[in-house]
């Protein structure tokens, strides 16, 4: 039996073992910090976040890392390093944030998302595609672009080509979060709404955390803020959107598939930390010491991100990109079209 990523299950478990995963470790580790610095030199003149280098730069090195003597540390670094990236993403938000939005933002945000997470189901359907791929689109769009996509991936049952589709949402998300960062301020600022609504309209639309930073503090402090407290907000909400993904596909709402419900352990601990993160401040002394070690913690979840999704490029080569069509795109794209028609439409309706 093979698994989504293409590798033999029994030669996984074996693999696992630290000798056998060292090689690829080192090997996603190594794109991951060339992909760092490459992000930066072509800063000035292409803004692409290094997740996206680290893709391209791993599939381009696809046909030296099919060597088995790497499929056991990059399958390591596709599970369970990204689990750990994930898990600390909610060291980023505190409850205090979310309650300073209010009734009615989260409602917007809350329906744009739902809305958005039904569209790649139907979209996906519509054009032929597996429900597993228009979920993952759904789900990429509306919480938080790359990271939401590969914690959808786990919950996901395995199909055919499932690697590959995850690949192009990464990176077609991530090319529509950096045309909306430039695109979405002038927008907001057509339909003449104030810096805290521009800031909404910014926060729950845009897919990636450094696009929404990238278009909202260009505007004004308070519209960078609130985008930010927003994006925060969408991503706060991976954790229940996980589990019931996860608890849809495995009540066999798609046919033919007969898996077990997961347990989200990197959730569970994702929340936990959002729980610290809120409650902490109210130990001094504790505080103190964890405000110091936070922004290591913040900096662990980047690179472990980083190193997964590396590994994700390593092990797809360029001829399964190439075979997906016109109908991959358009899934995303009206994704993307929904969640900013529902948010938008929604903010204009006199508060």
């Amino acid at each position: 039996m093979r698994d989504g990523f293409g590798l033999e299950a029994a030669a996984l478990k074996e693999g696992t073992r630290l000798p056998n995963i060292v090689p690829g470790i080192v090997l996603a580790a190594a794109v991951a910090v060339a992909s760092f610095g490459g992000a930066k030199l072509l800063a000035p003149i292409l803004p692409v976040t290094a997740m996206v280098v680290a893709l391209f730069i791993g599939i381009a090195l696809n046909p030296f890392a099919a060597r088995p003597v790497f499929a056991s540390g990059i399958d390591f670094c596709v599970r369970n390093v990204l689990r750990c990236g994930v898990a600390l993403l909610g060291l980023r938000i505190a409850l205090g944030d979310i309650a300073a939005l209010g009734l009615a933002t989260v409602a917007i945000v809350l329906s744009a998302m739902l809305v958005t997470m039904i569209a790649g189901v139907v979209f996906a359907r519509a054009f032929g595609q597996h429900p597993a791929y228009g979920a993952t689109v759904g789900i990429g769009t509306a919480v938080c672009g790359a990271s939401a996509v590969l914690a959808a991936s786990m919950v996901t049952p395995d199909y055919r080509g499932k690697q590959a589709e995850m690949i192009f949402v990464v990176v077609a998300l991530n090319s529509f979060a950096t045309l909306a960062m430039v695109l979405y301020p002038a927008l907001c600022a057509w339909l003449g709404f104030d810096d805290r609504t521009t800031g909404i309209m910014l926060g729950a639309t845009i897919h990636d955390v450094a696009q929404v930073v990238g278009a909202g503090y260009p505007v004004s402090e308070v519209a960078g803020n609130t985008a930010v407290i927003v994006k925060l907000f969408r991503v706060f909400l991976l954790f229940p959107i996980v589990l019931a993904t996860g608890w849809w596909f495995a009540r066999g709402a798609v046919a033919g598939h007969n898996i077990k419900a997961p347990v989200p352990v990197f959730a569970l601990a994702f929340m936990a930390l959002v729980v610290l993160n809120s409650v902490i401040v109210q130990f001094p002394t504790a505080a103190h010491s964890y405000i110091a070690a936070k922004p290591l913690f913040v900096e662990a979840s980047n690179w472990a991100l980083l190193v997964a999704i590396a590994a994700l490029g390593l092990s797809t080569g360029v001829a399964t990109i190439a075979s997906l069509g016109w109908r991959h795109l358009a899934t995303v794209s009206a994704t993307t079209l929904v969640i900013l028609a529902v948010a938008t439409a929604a903010l204009c309706i006199p508060q």
